[in-house]
Protein backbone atom coordinates (compact mmCIF):
# COMPACT_ATOMS: atom_id res chain seq x y z
CA UNK A 1 0.00 0.00 0.00
CA UNK A 2 0.74 3.68 -0.75
CA UNK A 3 -0.44 6.32 1.13
CA UNK A 4 -0.66 10.06 -0.39
CA UNK A 5 -0.90 13.45 0.84
CA UNK A 6 -0.84 16.53 -1.21
CA UNK A 7 -0.18 20.00 -0.52
CA UNK A 8 -0.16 23.30 -1.81
CA UNK A 9 -2.84 24.43 -3.80
CA UNK A 10 -4.60 27.40 -3.09
CA UNK A 11 -6.16 30.73 -5.23
CA UNK A 12 -3.89 32.35 -7.07
CA UNK A 13 -3.79 35.23 -10.21
CA UNK A 14 -4.19 34.12 -13.85
CA UNK A 15 -0.07 34.29 -14.65
CA UNK A 16 0.89 33.04 -11.37
CA UNK A 17 2.16 29.79 -10.19
CA UNK A 18 1.85 27.40 -7.38
CA UNK A 19 4.18 24.47 -6.15
CA UNK A 20 2.11 20.98 -5.51
CA UNK A 21 3.83 18.51 -3.30
CA UNK A 22 2.51 14.52 -2.49
CA UNK A 23 4.14 13.26 0.43
CA UNK A 24 3.92 9.62 0.23
CA UNK A 25 4.33 6.71 2.66
CA UNK A 26 4.47 2.73 2.46
CA UNK A 27 6.63 0.51 0.12
CA UNK A 28 9.47 1.94 -1.20
CA UNK A 29 8.52 5.29 -2.64
CA UNK A 30 11.84 5.22 -5.51
CA UNK A 31 10.02 1.78 -6.87
CA UNK A 32 6.85 4.27 -7.72
CA UNK A 33 6.22 6.12 -11.31
CA UNK A 34 4.16 9.13 -10.08
CA UNK A 35 1.96 11.61 -11.33
CA UNK A 36 -0.58 14.39 -11.09
CA UNK A 37 -3.94 14.27 -12.58
CA UNK A 38 -6.89 17.18 -12.24
CA UNK A 39 -10.64 17.59 -12.07
CA UNK A 40 -12.46 20.48 -12.85
CA UNK A 41 -15.89 21.00 -12.28
CA UNK A 42 -18.66 19.07 -14.23
CA UNK A 43 -15.54 17.44 -15.93
CA UNK A 44 -13.68 14.17 -16.11
CA UNK A 45 -10.50 13.98 -14.35
CA UNK A 46 -7.68 14.28 -16.68
CA UNK A 47 -4.07 13.21 -16.59
CA UNK A 48 -1.74 16.36 -16.26
CA UNK A 49 2.31 14.77 -15.69
CA UNK A 50 3.94 11.67 -15.01
CA UNK A 51 7.13 11.00 -13.62
CA UNK A 52 9.76 7.31 -13.48
CA UNK A 53 10.65 5.99 -10.53
CA UNK A 54 14.02 7.26 -11.16
CA UNK A 55 13.05 10.56 -12.17
CA UNK A 56 14.63 9.75 -15.67
CA UNK A 57 11.71 10.41 -17.40
CA UNK A 58 8.69 12.85 -17.54
CA UNK A 59 5.14 13.18 -19.14
CA UNK A 60 3.15 15.91 -19.66
CA UNK A 61 -0.78 16.56 -21.14
CA UNK A 62 -0.10 18.56 -24.04
CA UNK A 63 -2.42 21.26 -22.56
CA UNK A 64 0.29 21.96 -19.50
CA UNK A 65 3.85 21.16 -21.90
CA UNK A 66 6.37 24.45 -21.14
CA UNK A 67 4.48 25.75 -18.11
CA UNK A 68 4.15 22.75 -15.47
CA UNK A 69 7.09 20.54 -14.65
CA UNK A 70 6.83 17.40 -12.51
CA UNK A 71 10.06 16.31 -10.56
CA UNK A 72 10.75 14.04 -7.20
CA UNK A 73 12.77 14.00 -4.78
CA UNK A 74 13.15 10.10 -3.47
CA UNK A 75 15.23 10.79 -0.68
CA UNK A 76 12.22 12.87 0.72
CA UNK A 77 9.52 10.42 -0.71
CA UNK A 78 8.28 13.63 -2.04
CA UNK A 79 6.95 14.35 -5.71
CA UNK A 80 6.17 18.14 -6.99
CA UNK A 81 4.34 19.96 -9.70
CA UNK A 82 5.67 23.30 -10.24
CA UNK A 83 2.69 25.36 -12.01
CA UNK A 84 3.72 28.62 -13.85
CA UNK A 85 1.85 30.71 -16.19
CA UNK A 86 -1.44 29.29 -14.61
CA UNK A 87 -4.79 29.78 -15.98
CA UNK A 88 -8.37 30.10 -15.31
CA UNK A 89 -8.97 27.06 -16.94
CA UNK A 90 -6.04 25.08 -14.86
CA UNK A 91 -8.65 25.79 -11.72
CA UNK A 92 -9.29 22.44 -10.88
CA UNK A 93 -9.15 19.44 -8.18
CA UNK A 94 -5.30 18.24 -8.62
CA UNK A 95 -4.80 14.64 -7.22
CA UNK A 96 -1.33 13.01 -7.16
CA UNK A 97 -0.98 9.24 -8.25
CA UNK A 98 1.19 6.53 -8.15
CA UNK A 99 2.14 2.77 -9.66
CA UNK A 100 4.29 0.49 -9.86
CA UNK A 101 3.67 0.64 -13.57
CA UNK A 102 4.74 3.81 -15.60
CA UNK A 103 1.97 3.28 -18.32
CA UNK A 104 -0.63 2.77 -15.80
CA UNK A 105 0.23 6.34 -14.01
CA UNK A 106 -0.65 7.98 -17.11
CA UNK A 107 -4.15 6.16 -17.21
CA UNK A 108 -5.44 4.56 -14.35
CA UNK A 109 -2.86 4.69 -11.53
CA UNK A 110 -3.50 2.13 -8.22
CA UNK A 111 -3.06 4.93 -5.41
CA UNK A 112 -4.45 7.95 -5.32
CA UNK A 113 -4.36 10.95 -3.00
CA UNK A 114 -7.12 13.01 -1.59
CA UNK A 115 -7.26 15.93 -3.86
CA UNK A 116 -6.05 19.72 -3.07
CA UNK A 117 -7.89 22.61 -4.89
CA UNK A 118 -5.81 24.98 -7.30
CA UNK A 119 -8.26 28.27 -8.50
CA UNK A 120 -6.65 30.40 -10.54
CA UNK A 121 -8.75 34.08 -10.96
CA UNK A 122 -9.47 36.12 -14.01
Amino acid sequence: QVQLVESGGGLVQAGGSLRLSCAASGRTFSSYGMGWFRQAPGKERQFVAAISSSGAFTYYADSVKGRFTISRDNAKNTEYLQMNSLKPEDTAVYYCAADSNIARVTRSPSYWGQGTQVTVSS
